[in-house]
C-alpha cells in the first residue's frame, strides 16, 4: 500500500466503476459496461459476483444479508436470491433518467437516486427525488428538487442522511424518523466547484468527496471547511470508500472520463492509500 497521501493503482482495466463498498473482508462495486458487481480483495485479486444486464450501480445489503443492486437503466432495484437477481422494488414511477447510487440503513431501507434528465443524450438538466425503498419493496418518495443526487451516507446513530447534489454543488442533510421519512433538510456543506459524485464518512464526521470535475478527493467537515485535498492529474475521482479492516484504507475510484463512450478504453481503476481517521457510518 502507497505511503500516506498517495495514491497506488490496486486494479486497471475496469469500463466504468462505481459504488464502492467494503464488505466481508473485500471491496465490492459496480463496473457499468461489463454489467458485473464485482468483489476484490486487498491484494487486488477479483471476483464477479453477479451479472446486471440492465447495468448495475448503487450496492447494499439488507440486515439478513441480502445483496441490493441498483439496475439504472429499467429504474428497478434487484434482490440476489439464491444467485438469482430478482426485482426488489420498480423504481420507475418516480425516477427520471438512470438510477445510480444508493445507501441501505441498517433496517434494510435503500434511498435511491436517479439522474433526473437525459445526460448523455444532451437533455437539459432538471431537478428529480430520491426515493425510499422499505424491506417489503414499498416505495416512497423520500425527498424532491435535488440537483443530480448521488453519493449518500447514513450517521452511526441512524439519524442522519447526507446526500451528494452533483449539479448544485453541494452536500445536504436529512434527519431520519423511527419509519424512514426524511425531514430538516438542510445544507451540510456548500461548495463553489466541487461537483460531489460518490461520498463516504469518517469517525470524525468528516466526509471525503469524489469530484469528478476537478480530478481530486477532498475532505469536508460539515459548514464546507475543506480539511484536505488530494488531487488526481489526468482522470476523475468518481466515488470513494473507507475499507480495510481497520477501515482506515481509502479507495478511491477513477477514469478518464464518464459516459459510454469512455468503455472501449477500459481506463478505469481503483486506487488507494492509508489514512488516519477510519470509516463509520453506511454504506
Amino acid at each position: 500500500m502507497a505511503g500516506a497521501g498517495t495514491l497506488e493503482t490496486i486494479l486497471d482495466g475496469l469500463t466504468f466503476g462505481e459504488g464502492p463498498r467494503w464488505h466481508d473482508g473485500r471491496l465490492w462495486f459496480s463496473d457499468f459496461y461489463t454489467h458485473a458487481v464485482i468483489a476484490m480483495d486487498p491484494s487486488g485479486r477479483t471476483e464477479t459476483m453477479v451479472t446486471v444486464p440492465r447495468q448495475p450501480s448503487g450496492l447494499g445489503w439488507m440486515p439478513d444479508g441480502m445483496l441490493l443492486v441498483v439496475s439504472m437503466l429499467d429504474q428497478k432495484l434487484m434482490k440476489l436470491v439464491g444467485g438469482k437477481l430478482i426485482e426488489h422494488a420498480d423504481l420507475s414511477a418516480h425516477a427520471v433518467g438512470p438510477c445510480n447510487d444508493m445507501v441501505v440503513d441498517a433496517k434494510g431501507r435503500a434511498y435511491v437516486g436517479n439522474f433526473g434528465f437525459d445526460l448523455f443524450g444532451g437533455e437539459a438538466a432538471k431537478s428529480t427525488c430520491v426515493v425510499r425503498v422499505d424491506p417489503d419493496g414499498s416505495v416512497t418518495r423520500a425527498a424532491d428538487d435535488l440537483a443530480f443526487p448521488n453519493g449518500t451516507i447514513v450517521t452511526p446513530d441512524g439519524r442522519t442522511l447526507v446526500i451528494g447534489e452533483t449539479r448544485g454543488n453541494r452536500l445536504t442533510a436529512f434527519d431520519i424518523a423511527a419509519d424512514g421519512t426524511l425531514s430538516s433538510r438542510r445544507t451540510w456543506a456548500q461548495f463553489g466547484d466541487v461537483f460531489p459524485d460518490g461520498i463516504c464518512l469518517d469517525a470524525e464526521g468528516a466526509i471525503w468527496v469524489a469530484d469528478p470535475r476537478g480530478r481530486r478527493v477532498v475532505r469536508v467537515f460539515e459548514g464546507g471547511r475543506v480539511e484536505r485535498t488530494i488531487p488526481l492529474v489526468d482522470r476523475g475521482a468518481y466515488a470513494c470508500m473507507l475499507g480495510g479492516d481497520d477501515r482506515r484504507t481509502l479507495y478511491v475510484v477513477t477514469n478518464s472520463a464518464s459516459g459510454p463512450n469512455v468503455a472501449a478504453a477500459e481506463s478505469g481503476r481503483i486506487e488507494a492509500m492509508r489514512v488516519d481517521v477510519p470509516g463509520a457510518g453506511l454504506p
